[in-house]
């Protein structure tokens, strides 16, 4: 798999390098939107946040799990996973950086405190808000991905990178991977 010449958005490498071991960092390759295939598709060609659409999708509400967090000023990363409530099954793993001086204090607090996902908090607090897409991945999990997502093997799925836009400022970037279906 290799490296897109030219991106838009967040890179992956970029939002890995900010947790000093990213030697998670899966295989993939840039895809364009319209070779993401079901169920995938509709899991991740969307303007919607990941956590309504991946409740959706499973019928169940997701919990988030931070695996790793770095602040630096108003510069706020962390690494997740979303499982299901009900039985915990990892269906999302994700790395987002949040410019917390885009954010209202509520939002920042609520943020901060690790408990709720990050769109449920954006949904509640009613953050003007507009997700942008900015590339489409087809992923193969490394070692700590397969362990996340309880694989055997390696097995394709697929993820994006997006922008998520508050009160018009491009606050947040995010990489997205569900887990294979």
């Amino acid at each position: 798999m290799s490296t897109p010449t030219k991106l838009t958005g967040p890179s992956l490498e970029t939002l890995f390098s900010l947790f000093s071991q990213s030697g998670d960092i899966p295989e993939y390759e840039i895809v364009p939107e319209d070779e993401v295939p079901p169920p995938y598709q509709a899991l991740l060609v969307h303007n919607q946040h990941m956590t309504v659409t991946v409740e959706k999708h499973h019928g169940d509400l997701v919990d988030v799990c931070i695996l790793a967090r770095n602040q630096v000023k108003d510069s706020y990363a962390r690494k997740i996973l979303l499982a299901l409530h009900g039985s915990g099954r990892i269906v999302q793993f994700g790395i987002v950086r949040i410019h917390l001086a885009y954010c209202s204090e509520p939002v920042r607090a609520a943020i901060l405190a690790g408990k709720t996902p990050l769109g449920r908090i954006l949904i509640q607090h009613n953050v003007l808000r507009r997700i942008e897409p900015t590339a489409f991945l087809r992923v193969i999990p490394g070692a700590a991905m397969m362990q996340w997502f309880n694989l055997e093997r390696p097995r394709m799925t697929y993820g994006r990178l997006a922008y998520i836009h508050c009160e018009g400022k491009p606050a947040i970037e995010l990489l997205e991977i569900v887990a294979p279906e």
